[in-house]
């Protein structure tokens, strides 16, 4: 970059220093994605990447979200006992490097550079773990193996070809707690991210043998009602959860992403009008209403992954149901863009104009209750399917837009940027640039929205197509040929859990 030159005669800055009154408040948008990492699915793409190379698939996956005004990372940090990040308690995963416990070399921590990444693109960064699922493919060599499976083996079921922790053991739980105080405490993340898998899916003539944890930890459940013990079992670790979080930073969220379906219809009249095989309350003993019943979830996602018109579980009923259903908790809904163009798939995912996503997303815009959408998984748009990315650029995302508000318990607002200036960086570039006067973490500004308005255009900070910018830099660079003389740019700050500073304005 060269030497920056002032050039003062070209603008007159101007603070406003008005609070953002609520009906100036822009529209809110959850716009994410998953980056699985379970089977390198998304990343990284083998198991035989140097460190470089994988902080580069980074570097082009977040890259290539911030081209499609996405604003939410939802990144898998522990798909089974294992960490992609520096873990006190579990071994490095066997996904990074081909080996349990080998960590990178040249050493890295590859959570702690996804979200110094992320966050400098404006986007909030969810770690995403999976609370019970232990072993995959247990009876697979490898070297290394989970120690705790040998030095607890009562902690443990065999299921499947999966080696999970036994729910009802409340030492399992306590052990579960710690894992997520040690990534709060450790890491800037914004939210603790569990997937669908709670107790595991029922396998046809296999049972969950968790007779021996029920007689020791059954209370007084009979056990006729086991069902119901487990159910409270997966609502102590939520309960526990959510308040050991919000104890530990108030502003760091607590998110959900069930099973599509709570109940059906045919077993609770509260239910939704499908015909599920499976279902979060009878077969995988996670009582989501529950949850937010009690205000222990901050946002719910649940894995509407069906077409709209599907014979027994229809999308258009699902997101119905959970609009009708969330009680005041956020609800972004989760996408199955995987099915996308997919022959084995039916002929609902393989018609190009509109594509199924589409018409998923003119529906969700149609329901006040839902707050955004999150997408299945990262590779889907590295393989552009019936040209996706522009489809939801040209119709959808058209802009930039900020993430809900976090924690609606307790707003931060922050101070508004100071010292605001625009310079010469090359001849066809300008740079507008600003400072941050520091805070304590609740109240500090960590990214900021960046407005252009025309000359003599009201300056309605609802109107998010005036919106050129969501980032955590405190400069972006312009080009000289999209600003006129007279035109404003107006910043302004947001804080941790998304509460706007006062705007400051810069005219040229």
């Amino acid at each position: 970059m060269n030497q920056l030159r002032s050039i003062p005669f070209v603008l007159l800055i101007l603070f406003s220093m008005l609070r953002v009154n609520a009906q100036d408040l822009p529209k809110r948008e959850f716009r994410g994605v998953w980056v699985a990492t379970v089977g390198n699915i998304d990343w990284p793409s083998n198991r035989n990447l140097t460190s470089e190379q994988q902080k580069n698939e980074i570097i082009n996956l977040l890259d290539l979200f911030k081209k499609l005004n996405f604003n939410a990372i939802i990144f898998q940090i522990r798909p089974s006992a294992d960490a992609f990040y520096n873990s006190k308690y579990e071994p490095w995963s066997y996904y990074l490097n081909g080996e349990n416990n080998k960590p990178p070399n040249p050493y890295y921590d590859p959570l702690a550079f996804i979200i110094e990444e992320a966050h400098k693109r404006g986007m909030e960064f969810h770690a995403w773990l999976n609370p019970y699922r232990a072993v995959v493919n247990y009876q697979e060599y490898r070297s290394n193996p989970f120690p705790l499976t040998y030095e607890k083996p009562e902690w443990f079921i065999n299921y499947g070809k999966n080696k999970y922790f036994d729910p009802g053991i409340p030492e399992v739980r306590t052990y579960t707690t710690g894992i997520v105080t040690d990534i709060v405490q450790n890491y800037d993340i914004d939210a603790i991210h569990f997937d669908d898998y709670f107790y595991p899916y029922k396998i046809h003539d296999q049972v969950f043998d968790d007779a021996r944890s029920f007689a020791s930890h059954g209370g007084n459940f009979f056990p006729e009602n086991r069902d119901d013990w487990r159910r409270e079992n997966v609502n102590y670790i939520i309960r526990d959860l959510y308040h050991t979080i919000k104890d530990l930073k108030p502003w760091v969220q607590f998110g959900i992403s069930p099973f599509g379906v709570w109940r059906n219809q045919e077993d609770d009249q509260r239910g939704s009008e499908t015909l599920a095989g499976q279902t979060n309350y009878d077969d995988l003993f996670a009582d989501i209403l529950y949850w937010m019943k009690n205000g222990w979830v901050d946002y719910i996602l649940p894995q509407a992954y069906w077409h709209i018109g599907h014979e027994k579980v229809s999308y258009d009923k699902v997101i119905n149901w959970w609009s009708d259903n969330s009680f005041g908790t956020k609800l972004y809904i989760g996408h199955g863009m995987y099915k996308l163009g997919d022959n084995n798939e039916p002929l609902a995912w393989n018609k190009k104009s509109p594509t199924e996503i589409e018409k998923q997303l003119e529906l969700n815009h149609s329901l006040s209750n839902i707050d955004g959408s999150v997408f299945f998984s990262a590779k889907s748009f590295i393989s552009n399917t019936y040209n996706i990315n522009t489809a939801l650029t040209d119709r959808f995302y058209t802009h930039p837009s900020l993430q809900p508000v976090a924690n609606k318990s307790e707003k931060f607002t922050p101070q508004p940027v100071s010292n605001a200036r625009i310079s010469k960086v090359r001849n066809k570039q300008y740079l507008l640039s600003w400072d941050v006067i520091p805070e304590n973490q609740s109240y500090q500004a960590v990214k900021f929205l960046v407005y252009k308005f025309k000359k003599d255009e009201t300056h309605n900070l609802n109107k998010t197509a005036n919106i050129i910018a969501l980032t955590g830099a405190t400069q972006i660079e312009i080009a000289k040929k999209d600003v006129n003389p007279g035109e404003s740019l107006i910043i302004v700050s947001v804080s941790r859990n998304n509460n706007l500073g006062s705007p400051v304005t810069v005219r040229f």
